[in-house]
């Protein structure tokens, strides 16, 4: 377990639902990735990113798709794409990342708490 911290530690870090608008193959990347386009709504627009998630995902079937992502951590080159949030996931029993995301539709941009 990660050291214990405060409510107010929580709440500075912003996670957010976003609708993945456009995913392309990223064969540049050190470890097999996919690059993503996430759209977050009218307050952050579409922000880039890339995952590890070659295992469990295609780019063709990420298209739409909900996930949470941090939006608050600063811009991260990785190789050529300057990645913009941090998309969510969890490691399954092989290492292989499952992607968190609402199992129900909710509005882009919503926050969670």
């Amino acid at each position: 377990m990660a050291d214990e911290i405060t409510f107010d530690d929580f709440l500075k870090v912003d996670i957010r639902v976003g609708k993945i608008t456009r995913a392309e193959p990223f064969p540049e990347a050190r470890k097999p990735a996919i690059k993503l386009w996430v759209d977050f709504g009218e307050e952050l627009g579409e922000k880039k990113s890339s995952a590890q998630i070659t295992k469990h995902y295609s780019p063709e079937g990420l298209v739409g798709k909900q996930v949470m992502a941090v939006v608050n951590f600063p811009a991260r080159q990785i190789g050529p794409v300057m990645s913009e949030v941090l998309v969510l996931g969890v490691s399954d029993a092989d290492g292989g990342i499952v992607l968190l995301s609402p199992d129900l539709a909710v509005p882009l941009g919503g926050r969670m708490h």
